[in-house]
Formats: C-alpha cells, sequence, structure tokens
C-alpha cells in the first residue's frame, strides 16, 4: 500500500494544461490582396489551441432582385478560423459563414515573426496580415 500512495497522488492530482508563448488575444488587418477585400482578424489562442474570427466589412448580401433573374451568392463576410499554434510556422483551417450549398472552406499559413503572427491565405485572394498582440 506504501508503494502506491505516491502513484496515486500522481495520478489524482489535476492536470496542469502547458502555455504557449503565443497565448493570447490577436488582432490585425489584412490587405485587400487579389480580391481588393481586406479582412478583420481576431484570434485567441489558448494552450496552443487557435480560435477566431475574419471578417470583411464590405462583404454584402443578397439585394433586391429587380430583373428577376438568378440573384448572385452572397459574398462571405466572416470567416470562422481554428487549429493548434505549434513552433514558429503553423497551418489554420477556415469555414466561411453562409447558407446552402455554397460551403467555402480554405486554409491559413502562419509564421512568428518576432512579436508578430504573418497570416498568409492560402489560395483564393491571396491576403496577407500582420498580427499583433493585444
Amino acid at each position: 500500500m506504501k508503494k502506491y500512495l505516491p502513484l496515486l497522488f500522481v495520478l489524482a492530482s489535476p492536470a496542469v494544461a502547458q502555455t504557449s508563448p503565443l497565448d493570447g488575444e490577436w488582432k490585425g488587418r489584412s490587405n485587400g490582396g487579389s480580391c481588393n477585400a481586406p479582412l478583420d482578424y481576431q484570434l485567441s489562442i489558448d494552450t496552443g489551441i487557435v480560435d477566431g474570427t475574419a471578417s470583411d466589412g464590405t462583404a454584402r448580401g443578397p439585394v433586391p432582385n429587380l430583373k428577376k433573374t438568378a440573384p448572385p451568392a452572397p459574398t462571405p463576410g466572416l470567416w470562422q478560423i481554428h487549429g493548434v499554434a505549434k513552433g514558429t510556422s503553423f497551418s489554420l483551417m477556415t469555414t466561411a459563414s453562409v447558407k446552402a450549398e455554397d460551403r467555402r472552406s480554405g486554409k491559413l499559413s502562419v509564421a512568428v515573426q518576432g512579436a508578430t503572427l504573418v497570416v498568409t491565405e492560402q489560395g483564393g485572394c491571396g491576403r496577407t496580415a500582420a498580427l499583433t498582440k493585444n
């Protein structure tokens, strides 16, 4: 019994979450890329887990259809971002907040450069943003 008592204390103690040097709130604005539509990024990193959004203030939903033709699809104005921050470069997944069959997703590359996260959109508009920690 005495042999197992220290082992019980180790197993019963709560796991301590390891913090990441990137933990915190990150914000910034991208260039417009080939779409000429900049995004406002807000990322939250907690123990290396990334959750955030990117929004386009110029995106508009459907407009009244006066010509009675097929309406254009609304452009995504809000992107959900998620992933895991590891090391000095990592990838994040994006999903557009749109309805219907127009499901869009993408990938971001993130590089740590000093006190800045440089976020680059893979494909799509090819936007680049420099995020700073708040």
